[in-house]
C-alpha cells in the first residue's frame, strides 16, 4: 500500500519499520504526559490567543498540526476508535508504540536479515509485517476466550438496575458511580469527576423508558444529548444541575404565554404558517395599468391575510397558545399572533423539535390548512428561563402511559469559560459511548459467526488490572504453546510478545511509583494462583435468571470498596484496534510528497505546554 496525495511525478519517501516506530513514538511522548490518574493537563494556545486546557486524548491529538501523512493516518484511526467507544485514545497510542518496539526488536533478531543496510531495512520491515499479522490473527481467534476465562472472573457485571440507580443508592451499589468517576477523572480531572459522575447517574435515572432495554435508553440519551444539555459559561461547574422538562435553545419571537395558562397547548410547525400565495411554477398575472396592478396586489394581500386569520382562528379553537417553528415566520404572522395572544418560537433546531415530538407525542404540522387534534401537544408549562446570559424557552410535559418510569429532564452544564464547558459536554457524550460499549460488548474477534463471549456490563478495577491479568494469561498460554511446539525453538510465542506489550500501560500508570506497580502485580498474581479464591467461587456458584443474565453482580476479591472501575469491553476493543492499526501502518511502502495545502483547522496550533493537576491550573 502506498500513501499518495497526488498523481504527480514527485520524490518518493520509502518507509521502513524504523520510520513507523519513530512517528508513533512522537505521538506517544505527547499523550504520556496526560496519561493516568497523576497525568497533567495540556494547555493549547490557539491562533486567536485563546488558551484551552484538556486531558482528553482525542482532543489533544486533534489539536496537533501534523505534516506527515503517517502521523495523520494514526490519528484518524484513534479518532475512529474513540468515536465508537468514547474511551482509550491515549491507551491506543501507548499500546501501538509498545507493540512496534517489540516487533522491531524481534524482527531485528531474525536470522535471515541481511547485513546490507538497504536490504536489511527491507527484510526487517517484511519480518515485522509477518509478525504483526500473526499477532492480529491470534487476537482475532483466541483473545476473547482468554479474557472471558482469565480476566472477567476477577471483576463484576453491572446490572441495569445499578446503571440507572438513584444517587441515594450509590453507597450500597457503587459500581456505576466508580466506573463513571474513573472515566471522568481521565477527562476533566479529579476535582470534578465525582460531580460529573453524579450528574450522569441522575440523568440515567430519569431517562429510563418503560420496558426498554438498557441499550435503548443509552442510545436515546447519546443521540439526543445536543438537545438534552445546555452549556452555560461564566459559572463554576458546581452550579450544574438538572431541570424538569426540555430547554429549547431559542427565545420567544412573539410574547410568551400567560402565566395563568394551565395546561398549555402547543403545535410544532415544520414550515411557514402563512399559506403560500403562489404554487410552484405559477405566475401572478397583473392587469394593465396602474389601477389594475394596485388592485390585484391589494386583493392578493387581503386574501393572504384572511387565510392567515383563518389558520390562527383554527388554532385558537383547539386551545393552542404556543407555536414551535422550524423556520422564521413572516412579520405578518408575528403581528397577528401577538394580537391573538399566541406565542411563537422560531428557528428551533431539528434535534430539539424531534425530542419535543418524542416526549409530547404530537405530530408536526406540515400543511397549515389542515390542523387536527393529533397535532396539539399538552404541556404542564411553557415559560422563559434565564441561563447565564441567554434566555431560552422552558417546557414540561404531561405524564403519559409510555413515560411512567421516565422523568424528562435537561442538564444545565456550567463552566468558567466556553472551552471548559465544551470539555465537560464532550466528556459527557464520550461517557454515554463508553457505557454503551460496556453494556453491549462487541467481541474483538474478526472471525465470522463467532459470538461474543463477554457478558454485558463487565468491569474491572482501574489502574492496570486488565493488562496485568491478561498479561499473566498470555504468558501461561505462551508457555503451553512453547512446550508443544518444537519447531520454533528460541522464537518467543506471539502470545508472549503481546503480553510484554500490555505491560506498557500499567508501567505508564505507575511511572512515578514503581513500588505500587510491583505490589499490584504481586497481589494479582497470588489471586490468580489461588484457584479456590472467593472471586472464582462466586463465578461458579452465582445464580442466573431465565434469560441468562446474572441475578447479582459477581464481585471478585480484587474488587474493593471505593476503587475505580474500567470497562472490560472497551479495554478489549482498544487492544484489537491498536493491533489492526499497527498491521495497516506496516503495509505502507512509500509516501509521495506534494505541495498541496493541507485541509486542517487553521485556528489551532501545536503550541502546547504541560500543566499540572486541574487544581493547580485553576489556582
Amino acid at each position: 500500500m502506498c500513501a499518495v496525495q497526488s498523481v504527480g511525478m514527485l520524490p518518493v519517501e520509502h518507509l521502513h519499520l524504523e520510520h513507523v516506530l519513530q512517528t508513533v513514538c512522537v505521538l506517544e511522548s505527547v499523550v504520556c504526559r496526560s496519561f493516568g490518574p497523576e497525568g497533567g493537563q495540556v494547555l493549547f494556545t490557539q491562533d486567536t490567543g485563546q488558551a484551552m486546557l484538556s486531558r482528553s486524548g482525542a482532543r489533544i491529538l486533534t489539536a496537533l498540526r501534523l505534516e506527515h501523512p503517517l502521523a495523520r493516518m494514526v490519528v484518524e484511526c484513534v479518532l475512529k476508535h474513540s468515536t465508537e467507544t468514547g474511551d482509550g485514545s491515549k491507551t491506543f497510542i501507548i499500546l501501538m508504540a509498545s507493540l512496534l518496539r517489540i516487533i522491531h526488536t524481534t524482527a531485528c533478531r531474525e536470522p535471515h536479515v541481511s547485513r546490507t543496510h538497504t536490504s536489511k531495512a527491507a527484510a526487517e520491515t517484511a519480518s515485522a509485517r509477518h509478525l504483526a499479522d500473526k499477532m492480529l490473527a491470534f487476537a482475532s481467534e483466541e483473545l476473547d476466550d482468554l479474557i472471558a476465562a482469565a480476566v472477567v472472573p476477577y471483576g463484576c457485571c453491572l446490572s441495569w438496575e445499578e446503571l440507572s440507580a438513584k444517587s441515594q443508592a450509590h453507597s450500597n451499589n457503587p459500581c456505576v458511580q466508580n466506573l463513571l468517576a474513573s472515566f471522568f477523572q481521565s477527562r476533566v480531572g479529579p476535582t470534578h469527576c465525582d460531580l460529573m459522575s453524579n450528574l450522569t447517574c441522575e440523568l440515567l435515572t430519569n431517562w429510563k423508558f418503560k420496558n426498554d432495554s438498557p441499550s435503548s435508553s443509552l442510545h436515546f440519551i447519546r443521540d439526543n444529548l445536543a438537545a438534552l444539555h445546555t452549556p452555560v459559561s461564566g459559572f463554576p461547574i458546581s452550579f450544574s444541575r438538572l431541570v424538569e422538562g426540555q430547554v429549547i435553545h431559542r427565545d420567544f419571537a412573539a410574547p410568551c404565554p400567560r402565566a395563568d395558562l394551565q395546561p398549555v397547548k402547543a403545535v410544532v410547525l415544520t414550515g411557514y404558517l402563512q399559506p403560500k400565495l403562489l404554487r410552484a411554477g405559477e405566475v401572478l398575472e397583473l392587469g394593465r395599468g396602474e389601477q389594475s396592478e394596485e388592485r390585484n396586489i391589494m386583493d392578493f394581500s387581503a386574501w393572504g391575510e384572511r387565510s392567515l386569520e383563518c389558520v390562527l382562528a383554527n388554532l385558537q379553537s383547539l386551545g393552542v397558545s404556543v407555536l414551535l417553528s422550524a423556520v422564521k415566520q413572516s412579520a405578518a404572522v408575528l403581528a397577528l399572533a401577538t394580537q391573538a395572544e399566541m406565542s411563537i418560537v422560531e428557528c428551533v433546531s431539528e434535534d430539539e423539535l424531534s425530542l419535543f415530538q418524542r416526549l409530547s407525542g404530537a405530530t408536526p404540522v406540515r400543511d397549515c390548512r389542515v390542523i387536527e387534534p393529533e397535532h396539539v401537544a399538552t404541556l404542564t408549562f411553557c415559560r422563559p428561563i434565564l441561563l447565564g446570559a441567554h434566555r431560552y424557552v422552558h417546557v414540561a410535559f404531561h405524564d403519559t402511559e409510555e413515560k411512567i418510569t421516565v422523568k424528562p429532564c435537561s442538564l444545565v452544564l456550567c463552566g468558567l469559560g466556553e472551552g471548559q464547558t465544551d470539555q465537560f459536554a464532550c466528556a459527557l457524550k464520550d461517557a454515554m459511548r463508553m457505557l454503551l460499549s460496556t453494556w453491549d460488548p462487541i467481541g474483538i474477534t474478526a472471525a465470522p459467526f463467532k459470538q461474543c463471549v463477554l457478558e454485558p456490563g463487565c468491569v474491572l478495577p482501574a489502574g492496570g488490572t486488565f493488562e496485568l491479568l491478561l498479561n499473566n494469561a498470555l504468558l501461561q498460554h505462551g508457555s503451553s504453546c512453547s512446550i508443544s511446539d518444537h519447531t520454533n525453538k528460541g522464537v518467543p510465542a506471539v502470545s508472549q510478545l503481546l503480553a510484554k506489550a500490555l505491560l506498557s500501560v500499567p508501567r505508564q500508570i505507575y511511572y512515578h511509583s514503581p513500588r505500587r506497580l510491583l505490589q499490584t502485580q504481586t497481589r494479582l498474581l497470588s489471586l490468580t494462583k489461588n484457584h479456590l479464591s472467593i472471586a472464582h467461587n462466586k463465578i461458579l456458584t452465582q445464580s442466573h435468571r431465565e434469560d441468562g443474565t446474572l441475578t447479582e453482580p459477581c464481585r471478585g476479591e480484587v474488587l474493593m470498596s471505593g476503587s475505580g472501575l474500567e470497562s472490560v469491553s472497551c479495554k478489549s476493543q482498544v487492544l484489537l484496534a491498536a493491533l489492526q492499526c499497527v498491521s495497516s501502518l506496516l503495509r505502507v511502502d512509500a509516501v509521495l510528497r506534494t505541495h498541496t495545502a493541507l485541509h486542517t483547522q487553521s485556528h489551532r496550533r501545536t503550541n502546547i505546554s504541560w500543566a499540572g493537576t486541574e487544581d493547580e491550573a485553576e489556582d
